[in-house]
């Protein structure tokens, strides 16, 4: 489908997993994804999986080819600590989405690798990628797209649905959103409501010098019964900061990202689209959205950001 065709059934800050190999761009709105949790696609060539799990508010892509087979995926309708357990049909192997690992089954062991993607509200994915092609709602089943079924999940003083795992730290409530990274057996978990405030984040994770961005512009999925009318949550993406062999220190006024080096302004894909280094792009770095117990419950060794003094 057509930007201007998913125009007519998209709202401005709905969130939309956007996903690029080669020249290809690819759009998931979550009003579909919310429903079916996983999209099986070819983009460029590669098999991937697009997977949502909302209870756990974790968007994650994955490269579907696991020792040289294709594989493509269902939900299996059971849960571990309330994460969504998918299954290949090629093999039958039960794969956890959030750390995109087989738990049962032939393939036990084996890892799907996730691939770089970011999270948009609409009219930037509508302004940045015209040519995008659009996930349709003519799936073939009927549901009733555009309404989120979970409304009110994200309530902060909410609890987690059917959890059932390890208790969850106390540093944080357990629906705390998060941004997680893991490098090098090292995860950090950046709480959005510091994000919101600091909007930029420079930070050294498992030996790799990254940066985290936040911007507003993306409704929750999981407050209001229209996703279009949630609340502003904002999105993130994260980078390493390292550009042809020089490492940058990213700073911003509220509204502009700018570099300390050379003053160039930067977007939140990582673009840089003023001053000397305008048309360098930054290297992705995988980030995946959480809410805190569903991270904590996967890698209670992560360490939290925290902002100095």
């Amino acid at each position: 489908m057509t930007v201007e065709e998913a125009d007519e059934w998209l709202g401005d800050k709905e969130p939309v997993i956007v996903l690029q190999e080669g020249d290809v761009v690819r759009a998931y709105p979550y009003q579909i994804l919310i429903w079916h949790e996983i999209v099986n696609d070819v983009i460029d060539g590669r098999p991937v999986a697009v997977t949502f799990c909302p209870l756990c508010n974790t968007g994650i892509v994955f490269d579907a080819t696991v020792n040289g087979q294709a594989l493509d995926f269902g939900t299996t309708g059971r849960l571990r600590y309330s994460n969504l357990l998918m299954y290949d049909r090629q093999t039958e192997t039960w794969w956890q989405q959030a750390g995109g690992n087989a738990v049962i089954g032939e393939l036990l062991g084996e890892q799907l690798d996730f691939l770089p993607a970011v999270v948009l509200g609409w009219s930037e994915v509508k302004e940045t990628y015209p040519d995008a092609e659009v996930l349709s709602k003519d799936t073939g089943i009927p549901r009733d797209y555009g309404r989120n079924p979970y409304v009110g999940y994200d309530d902060i003083n909410s609890s987690p649905f059917l959890f059932d795992g390890p208790p969850t730290p106390g540093q944080l409530p357990p629906m705390a959103r998060i941004v997680t990274v893991d490098l090098n057996d090292e995860a950090v978990a950046y709480p959005n409501d510091i994000l919101e405030e600091v909007k930029v984040v420079n930070d050294t994770v498992g030996g790799t010098d990254i940066v985290v961005f936040w911007e507003p512009g993306v409704a929750s999925a999981l407050g209001e019964s229209d996703i279009a009318s949630g609340e502003d949550v904002g999105t993130t993406a994260v980078y390493e900061r390292t550009l042809d062999g020089e490492t940058l220190t990213f700073t911003t006024d509220g509204e502009t990202i700018t570099d300390e080096q050379t003053g160039s302004t930067w977007n939140i894909l990582g673009q840089a689209v003023d001053g000397e280094l305008e048309g360098s792009q930054l290297t992705p770095v995988v980030k995946v959205d959480h809410f805190w117990f569903s991270w904590a419950a996967f890698r209670p060794d992560t360490r939290i950001y925290q902002p100095e003094g």
